[in-house]
């Protein structure tokens, strides 16, 4: 498992962009600086900018927070909802990575399905774990692997055609209301952050169905539906609709610079709660559940 530490600088070279500088600082591989903004672990003034080639002003804080090693957690190890020859789905705690995206970062998804299949007497190493979707490191929930190429191609295919049914529950600030979000999402929207843009022609069609299923105080819990599935997509469609999640770190800015108020939590109040697709080999269908987790339902109650 991982825990998180920071380092920051401030900017005293003004144009200078992102990736450049966190090269200069960190003495690390452009391809690893990269990497390390890509996979937003590089705030800029408190704001996580995922943008290589954002530019910086003097004076500007730049901070990067990485992962070290923390106590083994039994509660972080996960559990395989569903395991055969051909797919496996994991219900993976938050903050826990899906994949790893630095070399000999461990604790991911991955390393818990192999620990779960050692813990079994299976063998752990020599089975391939394909990828077929991902959830954020801070999102829990169901995540599924293929076990075979053509598996993964099988499962693949299901998800550039939407047949693949994917809910999430959530809770996000405010009244929020049922509704069908759809917007066009580009890597940068031109502040440095994800977000929609009004030129189809350069972002990626994304449609997020929202129903609201309860008033909490100040928050609402609700569940949603991805049609499409794009990197943060719910995160950004509900922030955009002036309804950030509650444990949100990233899509705040502007409800902040709205005048709004965060509400607190120790986690992102967002969790894959089922997950239906044709198995692959077998054309059978499958549908599985997760319920909420302890870490979910303890901010939920206080919010009721």
């Amino acid at each position: 498992m991982l825990a998180s530490r920071a380092v920051s600088w401030t900017v005293d070279e003004p144009g200078v962009t992102l990736a450049a500088f966190v090269k200069a600082r960190t003495d690390v591989p452009n391809s690893l600086a990269k990497r390390q903004i890509t996979t937003g672990k590089v705030f800029v003034d408190g704001v996580c900018v995922t943008t290589i080639d954002h530019r910086l002003a003097r004076g500007q804080q730049v901070e990067l927070r990485v992962h070290a090693p923390k106590p083994h957690d039994p509660a972080k190890e996960g559990v395989l909802v569903y395991d055969d020859p051909h797919v496996v789905v994991i219900d993976k705690p938050s903050d826990v990575n899906s994949v790893p995206y630095e070399d000999r970062e461990t604790g991911t998804a991955m390393d818990l399905i192999r620990g779960a299949w050692r813990r079994q007497g299976k063998a752990a190493t020599t089975v391939p774990l394909h990828i077929v979707h991902r959830i954020d490191r801070a999102t829990s929930g169901l995540l599924m692997f293929a076990k075979s190429k053509k598996a993964e191609q099988g499962l693949a295919a299901q998800l550039r055609s939407h047949a693949m049914e994917r809910t999430y529950r959530c809770v996000a600030h405010g009244m929020v209301t049922s509704r069908r979000i759809e917007s066009f999402l580009v890597e940068d929207r031109g502040d440095g952050m994800r977000g929609s843009t009004t030129r189809l022609e350069q972002g990626k069609r994304a449609v997020t169905h929202v129903e609201a299923q309860q008033v909490l105080r100040a928050s609402t819990l609700c569940a949603v539906r991805l049609e499409t599935g794009k990197t943060h997509q719910i995160r950004i469609h509900l922030s955009e609709a002036g309804h950030p999640l509650v444990g949100e770190q990233v899509y705040i800015r502007d409800y902040e610079n709205a005048g709004g108020k965060l509400l607190t939590a120790g986690r992102l109040m967002l969790h894959a709660a089922t997950l239906g697709f044709e198995h692959p080999i077998t054309g059978e269908r499958v549908a599985l559940s997760s319920e909420l987790p302890p870490d979910f339902t303890a901010v939920l109650e206080r919010l009721r």
